[in-house]
């Protein structure tokens, strides 16, 4: 196996674990939230994404390929799907405001790491 793919696998082979870890946490911290004027802003959600962004930019600069990252993030939001149509009663992710920011910023914030992670792909002369 050639050096590059090697350490492709490798980053996403971490990738799963990283995904697994961004979407727990992501999810038990989304529904956080502060009233300000009686409007509820859910502040939990957005850290889960900046978390989750963070999670994924380390794995992009840590194995130089966006694939890492890609992979967390479809991992991350598998998970977060799942975990969202689950029967009542078990269900951990609710549509409401904080749920679907949570869900749907991940794909937001996982095309914008993946966008900003091709940079470290790249050779610099």
């Amino acid at each position: 196996m050639k050096r590059r793919a090697a350490g492709t696998a490798g980053g996403i082979a971490a990738a799963v674990p990283a995904a697994l870890f961004a979407a727990l946490a992501g999810t038990m911290l989304h529904r956080q939230h502060v009233v300000v004027g009686g409007v509820e802003l859910p502040w939990g959600a957005v850290a889960a994404l900046v978390l989750l962004g963070a999670v994924e930019l380390w794995l992009g600069a840590a194995f130089r390929s966006p694939l890492p990252a890609a992979a967390c993030g479809v991992v991350c939001y598998a998970l977060a799907g799942w975990w969202s149509t689950l029967e009542n009663g078990r269900r951990l992710i609710i549509g409401d405001l904080a749920g679907n920011v949570w869900v749907y910023g991940i794909a937001g914030v996982t095309l914008v790491v993946l966008a900003w992670s091709r940079r470290f792909g790249r050779r610099r002369r």
